[in-house]
């Protein structure tokens, strides 16, 4: 039992902090992005990259090591969409991330360059579709914990 509530803290708290990265990257966002602010992002994304690899290595363990078992979540079909969405929250990022990287090389070897807008504006909006899909995450989690599977 102690062993699953550490792993459901540990996954609970990698969640928050993912989508607190993700919320800062969208905020940051809306502003001009100068050369500070490439960054805050760049290192925001390797933030933000780094919790959903931790969340996926502490899901795994969860359910390996988790109360519920394995069975439990290999015939449940919100457990499946859950984890289909989370792939595609991480294609997504993709995206973004490599935009991030672009800019700060750009800005290192110009400093008066200037992300296009319609490139910040094309990583705005992965960030609020990511941020929508992991709210949609959330209500998959609560019908994962309670139906269960075919």
């Amino acid at each position: 039992m102690l062993t699953d509530l550490l792993l459901a803290a540990a996954h609970h708290l990698l969640v928050f902090g993912l989508v607190a990265m993700l919320v800062t990257e969208a905020a940051l966002l809306r502003g001009t992005v100068d050369r500070a602010t490439a960054g805050r992002l760049a290192r925001l994304d390797g933030g933000y990259g780094a919790c959903a690899v931790l969340l996926l290595g502490f899901g795994v363990l969860r359910l390996v090591y988790g109360v519920k078992g394995y069975d439990f979540y290999l015939h449940n079909p919100w457990f499946h969409a859950k984890i289909g969405l989370y792939v595609l929250i991480g294609l997504l990022s993709a995206l973004p991330t490599l935009n991030f990287m672009r800019w700060r090389r750009a800005l290192r070897d110009d400093p008066a360059f200037t992300p296009p807008a319609a490139d910040v504006a094309r990583a705005r909006k992965i960030v609020r579709i990511e941020l929508a899909a992991i709210g949609l995450i959330f209500i998959l989690a609560a019908a994962v914990a309670r139906f269960g599977g075919f």
